[in-house]
């Protein structure tokens, strides 16, 4: 069995659980034993009484998340309206975990990242954070991240990031004046922050906490469940055939733009 990619340290004096995907050789890339680790660990939260607020970072200097691993591979059925994606159920509201998540991003957070911070309450994000979608470079839809971040951005900046794929990267100080993140710190302060940010709320009585957060998420929750319900389509009917995408992958440059 390969080393676990999840770290979970429990503070049970503060109630503060701090959840660290833990791949960084691989740039915190998702496969799918650590899809199926990040799901367990919301789960186990929704009973545990100690946890009352949670941090989700990444270990390293270099990325929170870049997404799915590139090495995973995922058969998907023939049927242009079923679509398997190993990274829907990778989030805390997707488990029906309504504590509050705070998401600590330090360098890379692409793609796939935004599934889980697409479902923290708010982003604490290291001065040399960057966020970009790469889904068009290659050939694919961006449908769950688009909806995710529509969530959290401006229409037009949503629109930018997703359709400029990887040749603009969003920096820390644009995605604070766009609203992505509530707060920039200096590189490797981000999760000590978002840890303080989590104590004070865990400090609180959970059950107020706990319903804020879900009438918070019911302000939008129609129009972001309608919007992800097309997502499968979308990415079936829109997405180039696996080995076209590896191609455009292998093929890939390193010029951008920072913004």
């Amino acid at each position: 069995m390969g080393a676990p990619g999840v770290r979970v340290e429990r503070d049970k004096e503060t109630g503060v659980a701090v959840v660290t995907l833990d791949r960084p050789a691989r740039h915190n890339a998702i496969d799918l034993a650590t899809a199926g680790e990040l799901t367990a660990v919301w789960r186990e939260f929704r009973f545990d009484e100690t946890i009352r607020a949670v941090v989700v970072t990444g270990a390293g200097e270099k990325a929170f998340c870049t997404g799915i691993d590139r090495s995973v591979q995922v058969p998907q059925p023939a049927s242009p309206y079923s679509v398997d994606d190993p990274l829907i159920a990778i989030g805390p509201k997707a488990n029906d975990l309504w504590k509050p998540v705070i998401a600590a991003v330090r360098g890379l957070a692409c793609g796939g990242a935004f599934y889980l911070l697409g479902e923290a309450e708010f982003l604490v994000a290291a001065e040399d954070a960057v966020f970009f979608d790469p889904h068009t470079t290659y050939g694919m839809v961006s449908a769950y991240e688009s909806v995710y971040m529509a969530m959290r951005m401006p229409f037009g900046e949503v629109a930018r990031m997703a359709l400029m794929g990887t040749a603009e990267r969003v920096s820390a100080r644009r995605a604070y004046e766009t609203g992505l993140v509530s707060e920039v710190t200096p590189p490797g302060e981000e999760v000590a922050a978002a840890v303080r940010c989590a104590a004070v709320i865990a400090a609180y009585p959970t059950e107020a906490v706990q319903g804020t957060v879900r009438a918070v998420w019911a302000a939008k929750e129609a129009v972001r469940s309608q919007a992800l319900a097309h997502a499968p389509q979308l990415v079936a009917l829109g997405n180039l055939p696996p080995d076209r995408q590896a191609e455009l992958f292998s093929a890939r440059g390193s010029g951008f733009r920072m913004r």
